[in-house]
């Protein structure tokens, strides 16, 4: 009996790494319906070119030079893509059936240029259904989104696109069922990661701070608008964390829930130090 093959879904999904041999083979393992998949690594040192290869993926090594353009960019700009859509998938999330059968729904005959992707957080091996959702656009169609440009001055080590909002040209969905988020690399693996996220966002507070130009904010999303006024105000750590686990009923989490929201409260802390620091080393000495 014959059966007839699935037809792949006209997606290039691009998986940035850095020595994430941990993840990879688990999130390229549910790929298999994409049209291709491409891992753009940033010279690890450990198995992850391997087994990018092992699974069939396409390979690019991306060095950056510590200014424009980072690493999402950079692929979208430099390589071809023979796909009409574009999905930016980091290598601890997995996709399952339901999001791929949506996801080919959405795309049939859609006006869209993008979609919003929503997703499911496991911390310290639990899942946390409460507390504030997660959400990013990540699915563009090719030739109509770029990650904003930032003119940075070295001021972070971070070679990819995380904060930068996508500019999307045209109609933005939505793709309702959830992307499983599942970093398994433990609590200092995610201090680390944040200790760099958040050196990147004091140094974009103050670049907008800095500017006399109000274009710089034009492509703020809502929720950046909000974070970025209220990261002034010394409550705001502690007015988030009562937000996310009381509100928003983190607590029902159990112990990872509040650990989590108090990783955010101490990752808000240390973006307000940062910043603190940066206009102490500016001011002049008494």
């Amino acid at each position: 009996m014959n059966t007839k093959p699935v037809e792949l879904i006209p997606v290039t999904v691009v998986v940035p790494v850095r020595n994430e041999e941990a993840n990879l083979a688990r999130c390229l393992q549910r790929l298999g319906e994409f049209a291709e998949v491409v891992v753009v690594d940033s010279g690890s040192t450990d198995r992850t070119r391997d087994i990018a290869l092992e699974h069939g993926a396409r390979y690019v090594n991306f060095e950056w030079t510590g200014g424009y353009p980072k690493k999402r960019n950079w692929f979208m700009l430099n390589h071809e893509i023979p796909t009409e859509w574009i999905f930016f998938l980091d290598a601890d999330e997995l996709v399952d059936e339901d999001f791929t059968k949506a996801l080919r729904h959405a795309l049939a005959g859609t006006d869209c240029a993008g979609f919003w992707l929503n997703y499911t957080n496991y911390f310290m091996g639990r899942r946390l259904d409460h507390g504030l959702p997660q959400r990013k656009l990540a699915l563009f169609r090719k030739g109509r989104a770029l990650f904003e440009r930032i003119e940075e001055d070295n001021w972070s080590s971070l070679d990819m696109e995380v904060h930068e909002h996508p500019i999307v040209e045209g109609n933005v969905g939505e793709i309702k069922p959830r992307i499983d988020h599942r970093d398994d690399r433990g609590l200092r693996k995610f201090v680390e990661k944040h200790t760099e996220y958040a050196q990147w966002e004091a140094g974009r507070i103050l670049l907008l701070r800095e500017s006399a130009d109000p274009s710089g904010r034009r492509h703020l999303t809502l929720r950046q608008k909000a974070k970025y006024a209220l990261l002034g105000a010394w409550w705001y750590p502690a007015l988030y964390f009562a937000y996310t686990y009381v509100v928003r009923l983190g607590f029902l989490d159990g112990r990872a829930g509040f650990t989590y929201a108090s990783m955010k409260y101490w990752y808000l802390t240390l973006i307000q130090g940062f910043i603190t620091e940066a206009a102490d080393r500016e001011s002049p000495s008494t």
